[in-house]
């Protein structure tokens, strides 16, 4: 399809009818994504194919310049050998072969300035067209090198982008925040409640508790020490009597 629309419109008016075509279909180059990369494909793919054709025309002119050199030469030699024969037909005394020998040097030598002129502009367009070439051959090659730099530079686009929705969707730091605000909510229903369990005990209460627990401690200890005191005084007449 896109072959065609650059068949039928050229490569110039039919590249922006598919960039449109893929705008209205809401892929515009300026996002940066993969549509700018597959656009950036078709221009490498187009200026390859230019290229391809530049070096055609180039080969052609080359062909054309070489057919013109070998002209000329091909007149300088049968010129040449025309002056020769003139010269053998004058000195042999056949002097109507040396006059249409000489008169056809004659119209050599008019046409070989127009024929080295053809030479040395098809030279000169020849080495034009060579640089040119060359040019665009070397633009080429950078223009692939930024294409591997494009595609890989867009993967990283697209890592980002994933890494962006991630955030956008799970707001990790939205729910490291909530997670905090619970912590501290927890911590202070803690404090909240011991603070009340404080408030709520009656210091009435727990001072008769400690009263209490003091007078069970002083009962446990004097009945420890009042047992402890029936057991010498029992061991008491037993020793008596054994002396």
């Amino acid at each position: 399809m896109k072959k065609f629309i650059y068949w039928l419109m050229g490569e110039k008016a039919g590249r922006t009818i598919v960039g449109t075509w893929n705008w209205l279909w809401g892929l515009p180059v300026e996002s940066g994504g993969a549509v700018a990369v597959s656009v950036a494909e078709e221009s490498l793919q187009s200026m390859q194919e230019s290229v391809q054709k530049l070096a055609q025309a180039v080969a052609t002119q080359v062909a054309a310049y070489e057919r013109a050199k070998q002209k000329y030469e091909q007149k300088a030699k049968e010129m040449a050998n025309l002056e020769q024969q003139a010269m053998i037909a004058q000195q042999g005394g056949n002097e109507e072969a040396a006059r249409l020998a000489m008169a056809k040097v004659i119209q050599i030598e008019q046409l070989l300035p127009q024929l080295e002129a053809q030479v040395q502009q098809a030279d000169q367009f020849v080495k034009a067209s060579k640089d040119k070439l060359n040019r665009e051959r070397m633009k080429l090659e950078q223009y692939k090198a930024d294409m591997q730099n494009m595609k890989d530079l867009a993967e990283i686009n697209e890592a980002l982008a994933a890494i962006a929705k991630v955030n956008n969707e799970f707001d990790i730091g939205s729910a490291r925040s909530q997670f905090e605000s619970a912590k501290n909510a927890v911590q202070r229903r803690n404090l909240q409640q011991k603070a009340l369990a404080e408030i709520s005990e009656n210091p009435a209460e727990q001072l008769q508790a400690d009263l209490e627990q003091m007078s069970l401690d002083q009962e446990v200890a004097r009945r420890l020490q009042q047992m402890s005191g029936h057991s010498e005084a029992a061991k008491l007449p037993q020793d008596q009597g054994k002396n």
